[in-house]
């Protein structure tokens, strides 16, 4: 958040692309320990150079942080009163220097940040055929990239929407590994709210009372996460008959508990498109001896009673700092999800279920 000289309070967006911290761990040799464990308050802090370093850069004599508020100046306390420490003496004065040249701006302007850490090394294809992806953050981000260019894809003909009755609409939250519950996350009113303005635009609409409720029946949510491929070192992990290959297509996701929203309905849909668009499928269901995780399918079927199927390209060490998943997924993604909009209009009156 930035001060303006105008007095307004403007929000900037700002990325460092390159690495200025990292989080050490403690070598095995002098820690043998049979599991990864740390203190999240005492072992976690990032390191961001050398004091040697800093004094070179600085010449030896660093200015240190000083209020902005000064006893000589002329103009009203009230102008420099800071409830709080100013960013400069809250935070390393060089790190407030390096968000103040992204954001373009001067230091002492910055009101206050929020930043978050990322693996700044690029993804690449790797594997002995380049039939891999090397990346940080697919879970997920690789589903969402295969959800905004099908949907561009999906009507980049000028008479793509020309006979359609149905809106094609995507939605990317964030927060989905903390639980959702936050403004932005899958369990606020965000995408519902939406639909229900969407459900009035329609001539008439406006005066049907359950215009949003209709909207909700006659919908489909596909949530597109990405899926758990086998893994050859640890192949006692899965069930026998479900061990999803990466590069052999989209993962449908199906558990008894509801830990996954799938439902045989929502299978002949997505089968149906798949076959149209010649795309392979498979089929993940965990061991019944083992955790399961989830997605926000199952939250956001029950928050709108909407139909909904969960699916996802498998990939290899989720949420470790590098992933891996298969390149042909990707075009695989794309191209189920373009059959997606494309026929649902169509094969949604086409299934019935009492």
């Amino acid at each position: 958040m930035v001060r303006t000289d105008k007095g307004d309070f403007v929000q900037k967006l700002v990325k460092i692309d390159r690495p200025i911290l990292r989080i050490p761990t403690l070598a095995i040799h002098l820690d043998r320990q049979e599991s990864f464990t740390f203190n999240k308050e005492t072992q976690l802090f990032p390191i961001a150079g050398l004091v040697a370093a800093e004094l070179n850069r600085t010449g030896g004599n660093p200015k240190p942080a000083t209020p902005e508020s000064s006893t000589e100046s002329n103009e009203p306390a009230d102008v420099h009163f800071s409830p709080l420490k100013t960013s400069t003496e809250r935070h390393h004065p060089y790190i407030v220097e390096l968000i103040a040249d992204q954001a373009n701006v001067n230091s002492p302007s910055i009101v206050d940040f929020e930043l978050v850490l990322y693996d700044t090394q690029a993804a690449c294809i790797g594997g002995l055929n380049n039939e891999l992806i090397f990346s940080a953050r697919l879970d997920n981000l690789g589903m969402s990239y295969c959800s905004v260019t099908s949907l561009i894809n999906s009507v980049a003909s000028p008479s793509a929407l020309d006979d359609e009755r149905c809106i094609r609409l995507i939605s990317l939250f964030d927060h989905e590994e903390i639980g959702s519950t936050t403004a932005q996350g899958a369990d606020s009113n965000l995408l519902p709210s939406i639909i229900r303005r969407l459900s009035v635009v329609g001539p008439g609409s406006e005066k049907m009372e359950t215009a949003y409720e209709q909207t909700l029946a006659t919908s489909f949510l596909v949530s597109a996460d990405m899926a758990h491929s086998v893994n050859p070192n640890y192949a006692s992990k899965y069930e026998n008959d479900h061990k999803p290959e990466m590069n052999k297509g989209t993962v449908i996701k199906i558990n008894a508990n509801a830990r996954y929203a799938t439902n045989s309905p929502g299978i002949t849909l997505i089968q149906e498109i798949a076959r149209r668009g010649k795309v392979p499928l498979q089929l993940f269901v965990v061991r019944n001896d083992s955790s399961c995780g989830s997605t926000i399918g199952p939250m956001l079927a029950a928050k709108m009673g909407a139909r909904t199927l969960d699916l996802g390209n498998p990939q290899l060490s989720m949420h470790s700092i590098r992933e891996t998943g298969g390149v042909y997924d990707v075009d695989y993604g794309i191209k189920l999800f373009e059959g997606f909009f494309e026929h649902f209009g169509e094969l949604e009156g086409k299934i019935f279920v009492d």
